[in-house]
C-alpha cells in the first residue's frame, strides 16, 4: 500500500489528510427531552409503588376525594358552575371594555368601582368556585384589579343569607362581626392590591385612554336587564333550605325551581326578542324542558340539565353574536373546570368532608383553635383558606368546632377567610392573576382574617 508521507514543521512524519481523525459529530439527543419526562415517569412510579395502601386513614382520604368530587359535581357544577360561565361568557360578549373601563377600571373613582364591584358581588351569594368565571370575565374586560379583586372578594364572603344564619345560629355577635368584616375586607384589600402594584394599574390606566370607543349595539337598560335575568336564575337555582321552617327564606325555597323556571323563559324570550333566535326553537327547549319537569318532579336536576342543553343548542344554532356566547363561556369551562378538579380532589384528601376527615386529623385542627392566640387565629385562617365551603356550610360545621372548644376569635378568623378562598379557587386564580398577585391576595385575606380574630376574641 502506497501512503503519501510530509514532515510537519517540526520534523515529524504527518500521513495525509485523509487519514487525520473525523471531527466528533454533535450529538442528536436532547437530553432535557429525556430527563424531565423520565424523572417524571420514574416520581410517579415510586409514588405507586409505595402507596400505603394498607394504613386506613390513606385510604380513607382517598374516598374522601373521591366523595367530595361527587358532591362537588351533584350540588354545584350543574347548578352554580355552568350557568356562571355562561354569565361570564356574556359579559365578555354584551358588556363593553367601555362600560367596565368606566365603572370599574383602573382609572375610574375608587369609591364608585369599590361600590360597584363589592354590591354586585354580594347580590351573587355564590361560593369562592362560583364566583371565579365572573371575576375573570371582568377582568379580562378590563376591570382594575383592585375592584376585580373587590368584587372577588365580596361574592362569595358578604352573603345576606349566610350571615343572618351565623347570628342565628353562632350569635349577633359573630354574625354583625362577619358583616362588618366581609364589607371591609373587600374594599381594604383591593386598595391593597391597587397599591402593591400601582405601576401596573397606572399602565393599564393610560393604554385604556387610547382606546377607541366602542359601538354599543344595544341600549344599557338592555344589557341590564338580560344580566339581572341570568343572575336570577343563577340565585333562584342554587337557593339552599333553610334550616327554620316557616320562614321568609323557607316560602322561597319552596318555589325556588318556578322561579328558575319563569327566569329561564324570561331570558328565552329576551333571546328572540333581540338575537333573532327563532320563536320555534324556543318553543322546542321549552316542551324538552317541560317533559322531564312533569314525569319525574322528584328529581328536578334533570330538567335543569335538559334546560342547560336546550339553552346551548340555541346558541350555538343561531349565528351571530349567540355563537360568540357560547364560545366565549367554553373558553372560560376550558380554563377552570381542569383547576377546580383538581382542587377539590386534593382538598377533600386532606380535609375531607363535613363530618369526615382526610390525611389530616379532624381533632388536631379542633385541638389548635382553642383560645384566642396568635397561632390559633392564624391556624383557622390558613386551614378556612385552604378548605372548601360551599354556600352556607361554613356555619354548621363552625357550630361543630366551637362545640369542640373553638374559641370565638379563631371562629371569626375562618369565617372572614373560608369562604372567600379555598384551594381549587387560588388555583384559578392564580391562572388568571398569576403567581405573585394570588400570593399577595391570600396573604392579605389571611394576615388580616387572623388580626380581625384576635380583636374579635379579646372583647368578646
Amino acid at each position: 500500500m502506497n501512503e503519501t508521507l510530509a514532515l510537519t514543521k517540526d520534523g515529524n512524519v504527518a500521513g495525509n489528510a485523509s487519514d487525520a481523525p473525523a471531527p466528533e459529530e454533535p450529538s442528536q439527543i436532547n437530553w432535557n427531552d429525556i430527563w424531565k419526562p423520565l424523572s417524571l415517569i420514574v416520581g410517579g412510579f415510586l409514588i405507586f409503588f409505595f402507596l400505603p395502601m394498607d394504613n386506613a386513614r390513606f385510604t380513607g382520604s382517598i374516598v374522601e376525594a373521591l366523595a367530595l368530587a361527587k358532591w362537588y359535581a351533584q350540588e354545584h357544577v350543574l347548578l352554580c358552575l355552568v350557568p356562571a360561565f355562561f354569565i361570564a361568557g356574556g359579559v365578555a360578549v354584551f358588556v363593553s371594555q367601555g362600560s367596565v373601563m368606566k365603572y370599574l377600571g383602573a382609572g375610574a373613582s375608587k369609591i364608585l368601582s369599590y361600590g360597584v364591584a363589592s354590591v354586585s358581588g354580594s347580590v351573587l351569594a355564590v361560593c369562592s368556585c362560583t364566583v371565579l368565571p365572573l371575576f375573570a370575565g371582568i377582568w379580562k374586560r378590563g376591570a382594575g384589579l383592585g375592584s376585580a379583586i373587590a368584587f372577588l372578594y365580596s361574592g362569595p364572603a358578604i352573603n345576606v343569607l349566610a350571615i343572618i344564619l351565623t347570628a342565628r345560629i353562632l350569635g349577633p355577635d359573630i354574625g354583625a362581626a362577619r358583616a362588618v368584616g366581609a364589607v371591609l375586607f373587600s374594599v381594604v384589600i383591593g386598595l391593597f392590591m391597587h397599591l402593591m402594584f400601582r405601576k401596573e394599574e397606572e399602565a393599564k390606566a393610560a393604554a385604556a385612554m387610547h382606546l377607541p370607543t366602542p359601538e354599543v349595539e344595544r341600549p344599557l337598560w338592555q344589557t341590564t336587564l338580560l344580566f339581572a335575568v341570568m343572575v336570577g336564575l343563577l340565585v333562584s337555582a342554587t337557593w339552599g333550605r333553610p334550616e327554620q321552617a316557616g320562614s321568609l327564606w323557607s316560602a322561597v325555597f319552596a318555589v325556588k325551581w318556578m322561579l328558575t323556571g319563569g327566569f329561564a323563559l324570561l331570558l328565552g324570550i329576551l333571546m328572540v326578542r333581540w338575537m333573532r333566535v327563532k320563536v320555534y326553537k324556543l318553543i322546542l327547549a321549552a316542551v324538552a324542558v317541560l317533559v322531564p319537569a312533569v314525569m319525574v318532579p322528584q328529581y328536578p336536576l334533570i330538567a335543569f340539565s335538559v334546560g342547560l342543553i336546550a339553552f346551548s343548542t340555541l346558541l350555538t344554532t343561531t349565528r351571530g353574536e349567540t355563537e360568540s356566547w357560547f364560545t366565549s363561556s367554553w373558553d372560560f369551562a376550558k380554563q377552570i373546570m381542569p383547576l377546580l378538579l383538581a382542587g377539590v380532589l386534593v382538598a377533600g384528601m386532606l380535609l375531607g368532608r363535613p363530618g369526615a376527615e382526610g390525611l389530616i386529623p379532624s381533632a388536631w385542627i379542633s385541638g389548635l383553635v382553642g383560645g384566642n392566640s396568635l397561632w390559633a387565629n392564624l391556624f383557622a385562617s390558613v386551614v378556612g383558606a385552604f378548605m372548601y365551603f360551599a354556600t352556607l356550610t361554613e356555619v354548621p360545621i363552625l357550630q361543630g368546632l366551637i362545640g369542640a372548644g373553638m374559641g370565638k376569635g379563631p371562629a371569626l378568623a375562618l369565617l372572614l377567610a373560608g369562604p372567600a378562598l379555598s384551594l381549587p379557587n387560588m388555583l384559578v386564580i392564580r391562572s388568571v392573576l398569576g403567581t405573585k398577585k394570588t400570593i399577595a391576595f391570600v396573604t392579605l385575606v389571611v394576615v388580616m382574617a387572623t388580626i380581625s380574630g384576635m380583636i374579635f376574641g379579646h372583647y368578646f
